[in-house]
């Protein structure tokens, strides 16, 4: 390798800075129902954060004594005006509760009245949190069509949930832009981190894969950082992360939370290209966020007339994740030499080679 070694230098970027700052301004609407709330200290620390960055809380309850808890002003909703009523006590107080009548379905109830109040994030606090696969893994991440799919043919504990799932359903196609589902004891790493504890529904795909602008280069970086002291990226001068950078591209959940980056650097010489510096966070491990971006940088590969391309790693599982995406074993030979050059030879004897061809 040539050049400087790049050293992380400043504040890293933090999740919970990323995400505090997605959320100020905005309004969240958050569902919990008396028996959901054990212990009320851990989400009144959250609270207290969202408050401190401008966000606007509603608590959706039937229950007095937690809205007092949780320091929640206890606000009345009138028939025909509820949503100019929430705004305007919203402006003296950063957190209202609105009291649900206790006979009427609490997370339909909760449904309807986040879309009548039109807010973009519903979070229902709920005892048993994330949904699960059958094989007791969490689902991070589901789609409304792969909720719809779910519904028909539930998983794992789906199928003891559907009265909340379709509820869930509704509030997507009622206007809702996300819903989370997590118990109360994980809000927190729920709201802000990348790895969560619960659910995330969304109205659309997931993950968005396109190339990395000048606004993203702060997040990628911090992503590289995160791969190279994991062990799974080599450590890259500054230079070589400039042409990363350059021919990067990003897969973004929500289309603003990067998830995952890969670059596709073309070897002229050869008519092919590299995948490099493929990383993906720790929430989106088994979302098939690694997939979306290798399926998108082999189709630019593809359009722009590229042999092949090809992926190089030191790690056993990287590996295996190529290959599982039709990448076959090859030798250092079977890789253009142009990729040797500058390489570091100390770490060249324990290179795995991957390729891909197209014709």
């Amino acid at each position: 390798m040539t050049g400087e070694r790049q050293e992380w230098a400043g504040e890293p970027f933090t999740e919970k800075a990323f995400y505090l700052a997605d959320f100020r301004e905005r309004t969240l609407a958050i569902a919990c129902a008396a028996d959901a709330l054990a212990d009320p200290a851990p989400v009144r620390l959250v609270f207290a954060e969202l408050g401190a960055n401008r966000t606007g809380i509603l608590l959706l309850t039937t229950d007095g004594s937690l809205a007092r808890q949780l320091d929640a002003d206890i606000v009345a909703v009138p028939p025909g005006r509820a949503i100019g009523s929430v705004w305007r006590a919203l402006r003296s107080s950063p957190r209202v509760a609105l009291l649900l009548q206790p006979g009427d379905s609490f997370h339909a109830a909760c449904r309807a009245l986040a879309v009548s109040l039109r807010v973009s994030k519903l979070i229902f606090l709920d005892a048993p949190g994330a949904l699960l696969r059958g094989d007791g893994s969490r689902l991070s991440f589901v789609d409304l069509a792969e909720l719809e799919a779910l519904l028909e043919a539930p998983i794992g504990d789906a199928s003891q949930r559907v009265p909340l799932l379709r509820e869930i359903e509704a509030a997507l196609r009622g206007g809702v832009s996300a819903v989370n589902l997590c118990t109360a004891g994980g809000l927190d790493e729920e709201l802000f981190s990348y790895a969560g504890s619960g659910t995330l529904f969304s109205v659309g795909r997931y993950v968005d894969v396109r190339p990395l602008g000048i606004d993203d280069f702060g997040a990628a970086n911090d992503l590289v950082t995160r791969g190279v002291a994991e062990g799974y990226l080599a450590l890259r001068s500054e230079a070589e992360l400039d042409r990363i950078f350059a021919n990067g591209f990003g897969a973004f959940v929500e289309r603003r939370h990067l998830a995952g980056i890969g670059a596709l650097i073309p070897h002229a010489e050869s008519g092919t290209a590299e995948i490099a510096s493929l990383y993906t966070l720790t929430r989106f491990l088994g979302e098939g966020i690694g997939g979306h971006l290798v399926a998108a940088l082999c189709q630019v590969a593809r359009e722009r007339g590229d042999a092949c391309v090809f992926a190089c790693t030191t790690t056993l599982r990287v590996a295996g994740f190529f290959e599982r995406h039709g990448f076959r074993r090859v030798s250092p030979e079977d890789i253009p030499a142009e990729k040797w050059r500058d390489y570091d030879p100390a770490r060249r004897p324990h290179v795995l080679c991957l390729r891909l061809d197209f014709t």
